[in-house]
């Protein structure tokens, strides 16, 4: 069939035009008319298995777009189908997302250019129908109706909020100092099944994963650390969630964006997103799409973070317009707020940052790598780094799990080190006090062989008090020094009691506050050093009344009374379990949050979460999990609301006075 041209007849009461701009598009619901130059080529309408064209406005299909980031969308015909370049040149009716349903948008005069994403290819005429044209073609679109509504998750949340700062300039709300919510891109990219957000939207970010179905690697990975079922892992994810997203779904999403906007939208008010990284791990599992270098996963997470700051941008009207922003200062943390939007720090959490592990106590890094590193940390927007993690580094000791995950973490420790933790006996502040023996390592044997190196031996702990003989190095003196002169947070969780220490020394020497514990890795004694440092304490968000019995102790420490705002470490998608079911007493729905919202439960597709039932599932049951959390407190609930809902102005005041320290 020849190519031909359709007249263009736009009838007596032609539509609205669309003029807005190109990062403005998300979610309308248009016409498209398709030129050459100055030359309508006529209405794209869908025509068999692809798309033709009409001189009528009035059988024009409806289109609607989506945006995938900032100035990109697919097109959904009123069927449904996303409109993809195909390799013959068409642009056909396709059945889900991918490269070629993507489309980056400019403007054009008053009109807009469609360029495939994957080919580059512009949208305009193809012999007889809409497919590949050329740099002259160009689409304007004009208001329509009826068109396809893709499928989405609403928050719960309705009400008017609280501001975000008071009268006199403090933020008012919650924060959570330890989330991982880039761990989709983490530990080369597959470990983690699910994403805080994908392009295609919640049907691709939570889907299921056939590595992590029954019986597959993934599912014996979770089973080991979170105890799921490994025969029946289902995987059937969007719509339906039969076996996750669970409490103990460790490797699988908990914090897709719209969970995060429900916890926004209930009260939290800052959010610190750690890149996590931990080149063993990654090593361990035989699927990846990234490096396990661990830089370069904090660069690959640095990129996912700001990424979905701008698809949530892009689903708000544009760049900048979003609820999600990415602060680097405190400032901006304040300007975030007074906006009543949610501010996203950044640091980072793992064992070889700068490649800065030791083997068999060699330092692998120099102080030109670490300056040279922080350098990039912070052009990155990290604000706070964990020095120690998981393993003994360059720069000290690490604090010990215990019992069978204290012993795998000790194998990943000798592989990445070359030797065995070393502890001594010790009194006051310890790193463990449950022994690590033999029979934890017997315990681990039954997952199967551990391929120690040659000649290993399995090493044999005193009982009781137990410290890492590990301490701060003079490569971490180093370290410790440069985040002091740069304001950066240093947290100590995961420190050896003895690393932690000497750490609190150099901070109480340059009267520096910049400290903090925020999930329950900290032997009280360290905790209230911090406190009477002017640091940020939080807590590990445990079951509530695990939670308020730490609280209580805390501010119970000698210096517990400077206590003025107090957080709650989530710890999501960072391998830890979240908070169980509620049990007695439940939660009852709706109920009011802490900034006068009003939550519902919330839905996923087919399936509705309830904390009474599923605990805190996923992230947007934070907003449940706090309010329960100041119910359950009793008498000592107004405190708890009045030090939770400072916590945010806490932690940023505390970042203010080590940026300005004398």
């Amino acid at each position: 069939m020849p190519a031909a041209a359709v007249s263009f007849s736009p009838g007596p009461a032609a539509a609205a035009p669309v003029t807005a701009a190109a990062d403005a598009l998300d979610g309308v619901c248009a016409a498209l008319q398709a030129y050459d130059g100055t030359r309508s080529i006529g209405y794209v309408v869908r025509s068999s298995a692809g798309y033709g064209f009409t001189s009528s406005a009035a059988a024009a299909t409806p289109f609607r777009l989506e945006a995938t980031q900032l100035s990109r969308y697919q097109l959904f015909d009123a069927g449904g189908a996303p409109a993809y370049q195909s390799v013959a040149g068409f642009i056909l009716a396709g059945d889900k997302y991918g490269d070629r349903a993507d489309y980056i948008v400019t403007v054009s005069g008053d009109r807009y250019r469609f360029t495939n994403t994957a080919t580059g290819q512009i949208m305009g005429q193809f012999l007889w129908g809409l497919g590949a044209g050329g740099t002259s073609n160009t689409v304007a679109l004009t208001a329509a109706s009826g068109c396809y509504t893709p499928p989405d998750i609403d928050p719960g949340v309705s009400g008017t909020a609280s501001p975000g700062v008071d009268g006199s300039g403090k933020l008012v709300g919650t924060i959570d100092p330890h989330a991982h919510i880039t761990a989709g891109a983490a530990f080369g990219g597959r470990l983690h099944c699910g994403e805080a957000w994908a392009p295609g939207g919640v049907r691709d970010a939570l889907a299921g994963c056939s590595s992590h179905a029954s019986l597959n690697v993934g599912a014996l990975f979770e089973g080991i650390i979170g105890g799921t079922d490994v025969v029946d892992s289902r995987e059937d994810g969007w719509p339906t969630f039969g076996d996750w997203p669970q409490a103990n779904s460790l490797l699988h999403e908990q914090s897709y964006y719209r969970s995060i906007e429900r916890t926004w939208r209930s009260g939290e008010r800052v959010l610190n997103a750690l890149l996590v990284a931990n080149r063993v791990i990654c090593e361990l599992f035989p699927y990846r799409d990234t490096s396990c270098d661990e830089m370069e996963q904090l660069r690959v997470q640095a990129t996912y973070l700001y990424s979905m700051q701008d698809y949530i941008d892009a689903q708000h009207g544009g760049k900048g317009k979003g609820w999600f922003r990415i602060a680097t200062t405190p400032a901006q943390v304040r300007s975030i707020a007074a906006q009543g939007k949610l501010a996203v720090l950044v640091g980072v959490e793992n064992s070889e940052v700068f490649g800065c592990r030791e083997i068999k106590d060699v330092a692998q890094c120099t102080r030109a790598d670490i300056d040279a590193g922080l350098d990039e940390l912070q052009a990155l927007g990290v604000s706070g780094l964990y020095p120690v993690h998981k393993f003994d580094n360059a720069f000290g000791g690490t604090r010990f799990d215990s019992g069978v995950t204290g012993a795998a973490i000790n194998v990943a420790n000798l592989l990445s080190t070359g030797h065995w933790w070393t502890a001594t006996s010790c009194t006051g502040p310890s790193d463990n006090e449950q022994p690590l023996v033999s029979d934890d390592f017997a315990e681990l044997l039954k997952l199967g062989p551990l391929n120690l190196p040659a000649g290993a031996m399995l090493p044999v702990y005193p009982s009781g008090k137990i410290c890492n003989t590990r301490g701060l190095t003079a490569l971490g003196t180093y370290l410790i020094q440069q985040l002091i002169s740069r304001g950066m947070i240093i947290h100590i969780d995961h420190m050896g009691v003895r690393t932690a220490q000497a750490v609190l020394d150099l901070a109480d020497a340059a009267r520096y506050p910049g400290v903090a514990s925020v999930h329950s890795w900290s032997d009280p004694a360290l905790v209230d050093r911090i406190l009477a440092r002017g640091g940020f304490v939080a807590s590990y968000a445990f079951a509530a009344g695990d939670f308020l019995t730490e609280w209580r102790a805390h501010r119970a420490l000698p210096h517990g009374g400077s206590i003025t705002g107090y957080g709650f470490g989530s710890d999501v998608n960072g391998l830890g379990q979240q908070a169980p079911p509620r049990g007695t007493d439940p939660l009852t729905y709706p109920f009011t949050a802490t900034n006068g919202t009003t939550v519902s439960k919330q839905v996923y597709g087919t399936r509705t979460f309830d904390l009474n039932t599923d605990g805190v599932a996923q992230y947007g049951l934070y907003a449940d999990w706090t309010t329960d959390l100041i119910r359950q407190a009793g008498s000592d609930g107004p405190v708890l609301r009045q030090q939770l809902t400072n916590g945010a102005e806490a932690y940023t005041r505390m970042w203010e006075q080590a940026l300005n320290r004398p």
